[in-house]
């Protein structure tokens, strides 16, 4: 298997086929696109005008466009299919200025500390301003204002509050301390 895949990539025959299809992003062929020119394939060299065409030629012609047709549709139908998945999973939120998000700790390189064991998501942190769709600008909090405050969409969620009936002493600390914007609080030296 691994032999006859190796011949395959290191044979002429594969390259230009893949260089000679069109592509179904440009419209175009690769060669086209590189050179400026399709080279000469074998098909093109043969006589359109003849006749006398061998039957189990014609049959493995009609084999190959039906495998043709057949994998054609197959590849529609498995780009629908994924179009619907991911449209399914992700949808565009809805932020507004003042909203209270996370944001993503994926690109905070200069929080101490093992990387392992770093939360996933920081804040909450109230939105300063949108930029876009794809672009929210959130609010700090002082040992991260060393940092660019501008993120991407894909890298903040919504802050879920918790239940002030459940957690009352959280509930109120979090108003104090998030939506009034007052200091941490600092540890006591013992």
């Amino acid at each position: 298997m691994v032999q006859t895949l190796e011949g395959m990539v290191r044979g002429f025959s594969l390259e230009l086929a893949y260089k000679t299809s069109i592509n179904a992003s440009t419209n175009q062929a690769p060669a086209i696109l590189e050179k400026g020119w399709n080279p000469k394939l074998p098909q093109d060299s043969l006589r359109k005008d003849f006749i006398e065409i061998h039957p189990t030629a014609a049959s493995f012609k009609g084999m190959v466009d039906k495998a043709r047709k057949h994998a054609v549709r197959c590849m529609e139908d498995s780009f629908a299919y994924a179009k619907d998945k991911w449209d399914k999973s992700h949808e565009n939120p809805d932020f507004k200025v003042g909203d209270l998000v996370l944001v993503s700790t994926t690109n905070f390189n200069k929080i101490k500390g093992c990387k392992k064991l770093k939360d996933s998501f920081s804040g909450p942190f109230v939105i300063k301003a949108l930029h876009g769709e794809n672009v929210g600008e959130v609010e700090l909090s002082e040992e991260l204002n060393n940092m660019n405050p501008t993120f991407l969409v894909s890298l903040i969620k919504p802050y879920k509050s918790s239940d002030a009936e459940k957690f009352p002493k959280l509930y109120l600390l979090l108003s104090y301390l998030v939506i009034r914007k007052l200091p941490k609080f600092s540890k006591k030296e013992s």
